[in-house]
């Protein structure tokens, strides 16, 4: 059974690469990229892992076509350039 929502259009702001990263795996999936962060944040709730190991294998290519190295314990820790500092 489908549940009526609400939606609403947020201005977030994401590492270059992990974006990447997300939107190919969201095109991967033949979903938006709102519905895979959906997804993504309600099985973290409930802690629980949002993808197969198929997935993650997806996932993994993505990360290397797009020289995105980050991982989990970067989180929280990162630091925007300065404009002129790139």
């Amino acid at each position: 059974m489908n549940k009526k929502i609400e939606r609403v259009q947020t201005g977030v702001r994401l590492e270059k690469r992990l974006l990447k990263v997300l939107k190919g795996l969201a095109e991967h999936l033949d979903i938006s990229l709102g519905d895979l962060i959906e997804g993504m944040a309600l099985h973290c709730f409930e802690n629980e892992p949002p993808f197969s190991a198929e997935t993650l294998g997806k996932i993994e290519q993505l990360k290397n076509v797009y020289d995105l190295e980050l991982s989990a314990e970067d989180s929280h820790k990162l630091k925007e350039e300065a404009r002129g500092d790139r």
